[in-house]
């Protein structure tokens, strides 16, 4: 296997283990505030653990934007995704294995995205995913001190968890939403959509929005 693609296999595992899995055990304890730091964390951790190998994208929106943005093969994108996804689906796999008890009793959701209503969610979910995009590609930009740029990727994302998980629970990432919807029942995978088309918008629009802005484009 390729390593890169093993590594985003990793990545995103561990990504959704962390994150989802402090929702599921610890959501009660920590709160809102303790979720976020959890995704945000990981990230952080990742970029350093796996970044010099794949480029720790964890996140097909992101591996949307590099495509655009710095001409990622196409190809190798698409498998990026697909590794992003099966290693979503295996952490999440594993919070409901842990949850309910090996099988022995039933989980109604394993931190599945979700949301009231639908206009909110697609806005949110866009604009923050944009956001998120737009830290990404001015942190790890050439000109940008890259030594940092984990810390400020990490908190970037703690900082869209505070705000988006009373509103969707906080996707900003397809992987991340498709993983936990195959095991928290038909309604997570009624609205998954949302949490795929939406972020997939963001990542665009972040693009979109670098390259207006970027050092590298002149004044």
């Amino acid at each position: 296997m390729n390593k890169k693609y093993l590594a985003e296999l990793l990545g995103t595992l561990f990504l959704v283990l962390m994150g989802c899995g402090s929702a599921v055990f610890a959501g009660d304890s920590v709160g809102n505030l303790g979720i976020s730091f959890a995704f945000g964390l990981t990230v952080l951790i990742m970029v350093y653990a796996i970044g010099s190998i794949s480029g720790c994208h964890i996140n097909p929106a992101i591996t949307l934007a590099m495509v655009v943005s710095r001409g990622m093969d196409k190809k190798e994108a698409a498998f990026y995704m697909i590794y992003q996804i099966i290693g979503a689906s295996i952490g999440a796999f594993i919070v409901y294995l842990i949850a309910s008890n090996f099988f022995t009793v039933s989980v109604a959701s394993v931190g599945a995205n979700a949301y009231s209503h639908l206009g909110a969610a697609f806005l949110s979910e866009t604009i923050f995913t944009a956001l998120f995009i737009l830290v990404i590609l001015g942190s790890t930009d050439s000109k940008a001190n890259t030594q940092f740029a984990g810390i400020s990727i990490g908190l970037a994302l703690v900082l869209i968890h505070i705000v988006c998980i009373p509103l969707t629970g906080t996707s900003v990432n397809p992987a991340r939403s498709i993983g936990p919807a195959l095991f928290s029942g038909a309604k997570a995978l009624s609205q998954l959509w949302v949490f795929i088309l939406a972020p997939f918008v963001g990542a665009l629009l972040g693009a979109f929005l670098w390259k207006l802005i970027s050092p590298q484009n002149g004044k």
